[in-house]
This record gives structure tokens, C-alpha cells and sequence, in this order.
């Protein structure tokens, strides 16, 4: 779905104008996309069908998924997305998924947080958001005003937020555990030369 997303936030999208259909159907893409991803995992696990290329591809399919959106939307709508709040979610991504190789080398994972899904949630609402706000300013429905805009604000920078503080809890949980998974190779050297010692 990438670059069909790509394709229909670009000038190139032949129903682009006033009226919001680039914008609705982006937004409608886009979260299509978010529940698919989550129905695939939630299948997976409960058939038992969780495979290494699924465990690699699928997260890897998110943060591309991510990244495109953050990327096009600096362009799209740079009065919503600056470019340092799409760097600093883009590199908070990157470092997340450096700890989890790094664990995995260990012989150890780092599963998903409660942060970590709460800042996914809020990262497709702020995405959807900022799609929206090009479209619109606000949203009039009778007597009732919805600030397209100002929500859309206001959901990139707490995605922001929540993606620091997300970052700063998954590095602590690694940090527990590769120090874990150090003092055990600690402990099982020290054995190993007693075991040799002895013998000799």
C-alpha cells in the first residue's frame, strides 16, 4: 500500500483539488493499512502462524510504512509536520529496531511496551490528522466546530512526546536485560575456568 499512498498524496493524484478527496482518500488508505497490520498479527499469533520472515517483515513493513508517510507529509503539509518532529520520530524507529537486533544477538527479545502501542496508535491518528488538516482548517457541523487543524497540532507533537518517552522506556528494559544477559556469561566464564582448574 506504500506507494499507492505515496502516489495519491503527490501532485500526480489526478483528484486532487477543494473538494477533499486526496486528502479522505489517503486518510482512509492509510488506516485501512493500520488494521490490516495489526488483524495480520493478531491471526498470526492466535493460529500459531508467527514465522522468522514474518517477525522480520512486519515491523519492518510499520516503520516503512511510517517513515513514507512522515517523509511526504513534511512536504504535504509542512505547517503540521516540521522536519524535526519527522526526524526525531524517524530516529526513535531506527533505534528501536537496532536494540531489538542487538537483543537478538543476545539471545534475548524486547516485546512490545504498553507505551510502544500507545504510541502507535497516536502515531496513525496524528498521521491521519495532518492528512486531514491540508483539506481543512475546521470542521463545521450545525453549531459544533472541530479544529482540524489544531487537533492535528496538537497529535504530532504528542506523538512526539510519547515516542521520546516510549524510547526512554524500551532502552531501560534493554539495558536490564543485555545487563542481565552479561552477568550470566560472567558467572558461566568464571565456572568454566574453575571446572578447567580443577581438572588440571
Amino acid at each position: 500500500m506504500i506507494p499507492l499512498f505515496l502516489w495519491i498524496l503527490s501532485p500526480h493524484f489526478p483528484w486532487h483539488g477543494p473538494d477533499g478527496t486526496q486528502e479522505i482518500t489517503a486518510s482512509v488508505l492509510f488506516v485501512l493499512a493500520s488494521i490490516t497490520d495489526g488483524l495480520d498479527g493478531y491471526l498470526a499469533r492466535k493460529r500459531g502462524q508467527i514465522t522468522t520472515m514474518g517477525m522480520l517483515l512486519d515491523p519492518l513493513a510499520d516503520k516503512i510504512m511510517v517513515t513514507a508517510a512522515l517523509i511526504q507529509l513534511v512536504a504535504y503539509n509542512p505547517e503540521v509536520v516540521k522536519v524535526w518532529i519527522a526526524v526525531v520520530i524517524i530516529a526513535r524507529e531506527f533505534l528501536i529496531s537496532g536494540l531489538r537486533s542487538i537483543a537478538s544477538s543476545e539471545g534475548f527479545t524486547i516485546t512490545a511496551s504498553e507505551l510502544g502501542k500507545l504510541k502507535t496508535v497516536v502515531q496513525i491518528a496524528s498521521v491521519v490528522s495532518a492528512i486531514l488538516a491540508h483539506g481543512w482548517d475546521h470542521w463545521q457541523i450545525g453549531v459544533v466546530v472541530i479544529p482540524v487543524k489544531w487537533y492535528a497540532v496538537a497529535a504530532i507533537y504528542f506523538t512526539v512526546v510519547v515516542s521520546i518517552i516510549s524510547a526512554l522506556d524500551y532502552f531501560v528494559g534493554f539495558w536490564k536485560k543485555i545487563d542481565h544477559a552479561s552477568e550470566g556469561r560472567r558467572k558461566a566464564a568464571v565456572l568454566s575456568r574453575g571446572k578447567s582448574a580443577r581438572l588440571t
